[in-house]
Formats: structure tokens, C-alpha cells, sequence
């Protein structure tokens, strides 16, 4: 029995002396555990302290630029497309034409409208020189009857002062009464003619006063149909506004087109710019001016675009949605919200690498310096974009309305548009064909 037991208390003795070794390596092992743990969140807290807290990225911001609507300011049936989709335009190319005949008429009779007024106004100012003369001619008879009526009286009285005496006979007398008392109804004939003369002159100075010929009523008028005629012509040629890429073209030819249908679009795509939309907790420091790094999908982390904080969103997308949210029901979930925020590119990286509107973006914004603005509070002074072919049409069209009135106007009715302050000098516009 006593060699059993002992045989089995070596065992136990062996376990006993094996558990102590097994709990010091166990609480080393988590020693050493809590230590690496302790040193990585340190070192993770020294880098958010250092370097992540001064950054806000977001991988909801997409590539966003103008699209251009190409539509029509006339009326008409397509009879030529020179642009399709991906196709490069230049500004001022004409995208579209349509069928000039109908525009072509209207503008020749506008223009013959024109040249007829212009020819009719010419008589007022004509009938101004005959009147005047006339007018003249009533001053000098009347001076004639003046100086005969006052012979006429001298006569009489010299006569009706010496009848007494026998010198001059009462027939006499009564002869030179009865010139008297014609001169006197000549004379009053003639003040009547001057004041009907008079009369007749003010009244056609009343359709000429203050103007000239290219300002009279009537031909201001016939140069409105003229210009509206010439527009409607030019306008049948559908122009690029502005430089860019061809997208979503829908006019096909042959189609009859209305003022204002969509054909198609142009978008600028060196004049893009990023819209990320962060949340709003990510917005406390967040200012304008504060430099941005991007990275489109399409190039991956290859390629890098430095940007910087253009503007803050005025409300969040939810705000200006179709259908806003009503979080007054009784059943109400809260959800973080978004403000967009527009981000500017670099145009040279741009060129080197083009987006395209709608890509996807990663944006990353540095707002270790946020002594910026929050919000925008100068106002813009030069336009977003602009067109001038417009502009040259219109003027084009004065010009137009300036040669018919000089042709038709003769030497005295000269007429310069530009001098007149009605347009800025320019040639005319030759019409497309």
C-alpha cells in the first residue's frame, strides 16, 4: 500500500509544481498583451492628435460642371446637324440649321417696308422747304399790300384835306376812298394767307420737330420689323454659346422644332469643380480657402488634384429636395444631414488629366488653419459665364437698319447708328447660308 500511494502522489506533485509555471507565462503573455495594446492607442492617439483631427474627408462628392442647354429661339424644321455627342465644339459654331425660306421672305419685305417709309418720310421734310417758301412769299405780299395800303391813305387824306377848297372834287375824293378801302381789304386778305402759311409750316414741323429721319414714329416702327425679321433670320443658324464637349443630342433632321425644345447640351469640361458633401459634424472647422486633396476613381490614388474650399452649401440637400422631409410626424428617425460643399480645381491638372461631369471623388480637406470664412459675404462682380454673339446679332441688325435708311434717305437724311448712339460701330454681319 505504501508503494502505491506513493507512486500516485508523484503525479500531483508534478501538476502542483507545473500550474505555478503555467500562470506566470499566462500573465506575462497578457502583460505583454496590455502593454502593445497600451503603446498602440497611445501611438494611435498621438496621431490623431497630430495629424487626423486636422482632416475631414468624404467619399460622397462627385465631379459637378455647366451643362449648357442648346435650344432653339425660333421656329423651324432641322435641315442640318453639324455636332453629335462627344463631339469638341468651339464657340460660336453652328450646331444646328434650320430652314432659312420662310425667315428669308419676311426679312426682304420687312426691308422693303423699311425703304417705302423711309421714301414717305422724305416729303415731310420736303414739304417743310415748300412750306417755308411759301410762308416767304406770304411775308413779302403782305409788306406789297402793307406799303400800297398806306399810299392808298396817304392819298385820301392828302385829297380829303383840300376837297374843302375846291382843289380836288368829291369824285375825286371818292375814288381815292374806294383804293383806300381795297388796299385796306388786300392788306387784310394777305395777314389771313401769312397766318394760314404760318399755320401749315408748324403743322409739318409738328411731324418732324426733334427728330430726324431714322427717329421719326413711322420709321422707327418699320425698323422694329426689320430687326425683329433679321433676328428671326440669323437665329434659323443655332450657335455654340460657349466651348465644350456635345452631350445628350436629341434634334434629328427633319424634325419640326419648337422655341425652347432641348437638342442638346455642351459642357465645359476645363471649367468643372468637385461638390463633396460632408456631414454636419464634419462642418466645425471647415472654412473657405482651406486646401483640398481629391482623387477621382477613374485614375485611382495615382493621381492626385490639389484643390481648395470655394463656398459652403446654404442648406443641406434635403432642404432643396423635391419633397422635403416633414419631421413633424409622430414617427421620427433622426438622420445626419449633408451640406455640399464646392471645391475648385487646378485648370493645369485639368488638362493633364480630364474628368468628366458626374465621377466619383475622394476628398480630403485640411482644416488645420480654420481662420477662414464660414460663409461667402462679398458679392460677385463679373458674370459666372457670358455670350456676346447676341449681342453682335442685335448690332448686326442696327447696322442693316442704318444702310436701308442711307440708301433711301437721299444726302440731306445721312444717318449713322453709332454717331446716334444707337449701336457701337460694327460691320455687318454677312447672313449664314
Amino acid at each position: 500500500m505504501s508503494e502505491s500511494n506513493q507512486t500516485l502522489s508523484e503525479p500531483n506533485a508534478q501538476a502542483g509544481m507545473a500550474a505555478p509555471k503555467e500562470n506566470g507565462k499566462r500573465k506575462v503573455l497578457l502583460i505583454s498583451v496590455a502593454i502593445v495594446v497600451l503603446i498602440v492607442g497611445i501611438l494611435w492617439f498621438a496621431y490623431w492628435f497630430l495629424v487626423a483631427r486636422n482632416y475631414q474627408s468624404t467619399d460622397d462628392a462627385y465631379v459637378a460642371g455647366n451643362v449648357i442647354q442648346i435650344t432653339p429661339q425660333v421656329s423651324g424644321t432641322v435641315v442640318e446637324i453639324n455636332a453629335d455627342d462627344t463631339d469638341y465644339v468651339t464657340q460660336r459654331k453652328i450646331l444646328v440649321r434650320l430652314d432659312p425660306t420662310d425667315a428669308d421672305v419676311a426679312l426682304k419685305q420687312s426691308e422693303a417696308e423699311l425703304a417705302q417709309t423711309v421714301r414717305q418720310a422724305r416729303t415731310f421734310y420736303a414739304n417743310n422747304a415748300i412750306a417755308s417758301a411759301s410762308l416767304n412769299e406770304r411775308k413779302a405780299d403782305l409788306a406789297r399790300m402793307q406799303a400800297d395800303a398806306d399810299k392808298a391813305r396817304q392819298d385820301y387824306q392828302r385829297r380829303d384835306a383840300v376837297v374843302a377848297t375846291g382843289a380836288v372834287s368829291k369824285e375825286e375824293l371818292q375814288h381815292a376812298k374806294t383804293a383806300l378801302n381795297n388796299a385796306l381789304n388786300t392788306l387784310s386778305a394777305a395777314q389771313s394767307s401769312l397766318a394760314g402759311a404760318q399755320e401749315q409750316l408748324a403743322s409739318n414741323h409738328a411731324q418732324t420737330d426733334g427728330s430726324s429721319i431714322a427717329t421719326l414714329p413711322a420709321i422707327e416702327a418699320a425698323s422694329g420689323h426689320v430687326r425683329q425679321a433679321y433676328l428671326e433670320r440669323v437665329r434659323c443658324d443655332i450657335i455654340a454659346p460657349a466651348t465644350g464637349q456635345v452631350a445628350k443630342r436629341s434634334v434629328q433632321i427633319g424634325q419640326r422644332i419648337q422655341t425652347g425644345a432641348p437638342l442638346m447640351a455642351i459642357v465645359p469640361l476645363d471649367q468643372v469643380w468637385v461638390d463633396a458633401n460632408f456631414k454636419e459634424s464634419q462642418l466645425r472647422r471647415m472654412r473657405i480657402g482651406q486646401p483640398v486633396e481629391l482623387y477621382a476613381d477613374i485614375y485611382g490614388n495615382k493621381v492626385k488634384y490639389s484643390g481648395h474650399i470655394v463656398g459652403l452649401g446654404a442648406g443641406t440637400g434635403a432642404a432643396f429636395s423635391l419633397l422635403p422631409a416633414q419631421n413633424a410626424t409622430g414617427n421620427w428617425i433622426k438622420i445626419v444631414q449633408r451640406i455640399p460643399v464646392r471645391v475648385a480645381l487646378d485648370n493645369e491638372q485639368l488638362k493633364a488629366h480630364p474628368l468628366r461631369v458626374g465621377l466619383s471623388i475622394d476628398a480630403k480637406v485640411d482644416i488645420t488653419d480654420s481662420s477662414g470664412k464660414l460663409l461667402a459675404d462679398v458679392s460677385r462682380t463679373s458674370p459666372v459665364s457670358a455670350t456676346e454673339h447676341m449681342d453682335d446679332e442685335a448690332a448686326a441688325a442696327d447696322e442693316l437698319i442704318s444702310q436701308i435708311i442711307n440708301k433711301n434717305s437721299g444726302a440731306a437724311g445721312r444717318f449713322d447708328a453709332a454717331k446716334d448712339g444707337l449701336i457701337k460701330k460694327m460691320p455687318l454681319a454677312k447672313l449664314r447660308s
